[in-house]
């Protein structure tokens, strides 16, 4: 019996899926290929603002472990969990510091989870390198979430 090809069986030149607000359709996956892919995925300045947060992410942490789960990038430490993840919307990039409220300063975003902080960047906005770097830095040496 022929079956219909799926929806991961796409051609490689294929445009990616992009959900509500423009967040890349990327298959779970460990490891940098799928980080990557949801960055070469993200529409218009977001790509090149993924491109950076990822450089500045693992010049900080040259051994953060990499992962896309739920149509997200995750950075944590090998067994200690994962300590910052990036998500897409509409008008911005959130940047979530699951471990945020320990951060000095911390992150401005309050969250509904008490420990997670946002930060958020918008087209026009200039990224406080330094400041990220910081925030990356400490976040790192925390006990990352278990997702």
């Amino acid at each position: 019996m022929a079956r219909a090809k799926s929806k991961a069986a796409v051609s490689a030149d294929a445009k990616p899926v992009l959900l509500s607000g423009g967040n890349p359709q990327i298959a779970k996956g460990y490891g940098d290929a799928p980080v990557q892919a949801y960055i070469a995925a993200l529409p218009g300045w977001k790509s090149e603002v993924g491109r950076r947060l990822d450089q500045l992410i693992i010049e900080a942490v040259p051994n953060a472990q990499k992962a896309v789960k739920w149509n997200s990038p995750f950075y944590g430490m090998e067994g200690e969990g994962w300590f910052l993840g990036i998500h897409c919307f509409a008008k911005y990039i959130k940047v979530a510091f699951f471990r945020g409220l320990s951060l000095k300063p911390v992150p401005p975003v309050e969250s509904k989870s008490r420990d997670t902080r946002y930060f958020h960047i918008h087209e026009d906005d200039r990224l406080d390198e330094e400041q990220f770097v910081s925030w990356v830095k400490q976040a790192s040496q925390l006990p990352g979430e278990r997702m």
